[in-house]
């Protein structure tokens, strides 16, 4: 009964940890470029941004990335809140069959939303090796004068609160969830 207790307690911890998981930026980007012509310089920031889950999938929206969009959200904020209410559920149910049933199918569908911190790993992975500055270097001739042109762009990328927060909550709830089943096992075995 402890254990079935315990992994209703710590679903309760990750749900905790899911909100700024899904609202604290996953990662920041930045993006800048360079050009010196004749040792005078023009800067310009292209893109300087901080995506959380929530506002990813927004620009997905808005961007007309409607099933990338959809997939993400079925996947990290549809399935751990419909986790969470169906352990709650389990947990207040006295009728250990029914129990049982949710708990199992809470435990199946855990493995497949912790695809999804698979897939965020990746991309994040890729966006935060910072890119080293590339520069380009031309000659321009006007009216038989040569100027040297630079041009240049660095790229920087760095993993934010939220994606460590969301990592938590996955981690955390496949846990509990697993405790949780577990408990009901030894329950099984007891009653027979």
């Amino acid at each position: 009964m402890i254990k079935k207790k315990l992994g209703f307690a710590i679903n309760l911890l990750a749900l905790f940890l899911f909100v700024p998981g899904i609202a604290l930026p996953m990662f920041s980007l930045s993006m800048e470029m360079t050009a010196n012509v004749s040792g005078t310089g023009l800067s310009s920031t292209i893109i300087d941004k901080e995506l959380s889950l929530i506002t990813t999938i927004q620009e997905l929206f808005q961007d007309d990335r409607i099933l990338v969009a959809l997939l993400i959200l079925i996947f990290s904020i549809c399935i751990p809140v419909i986790k969470t209410i169906l352990v709650t559920i389990a947990f207040w149910k006295r009728e250990q069959l029914i129990e049982k049933k949710i708990i199992s199918f809470v435990a199946s569908i855990g493995k497949w939303s912790m695809a999804d911190v698979f897939v965020i790993a990746i991309f994040l992975a890729v966006l935060s090796t910072n890119h080293a500055e590339t520069t380009d270097i031309q000659q321009l001739s006007m009216f038989g004068f040569k100027m040297n042109l630079h041009i240049s762009s660095e790229t920087l990328s760095v993993v934010g609160q939220g994606f460590y927060y969301f990592t938590a909550y996955c981690l955390l709830s496949l846990l509990g969830t697993h405790l949780y089943q577990h408990a009901l096992k030894e329950i099984e075995k007891i009653s027979k």
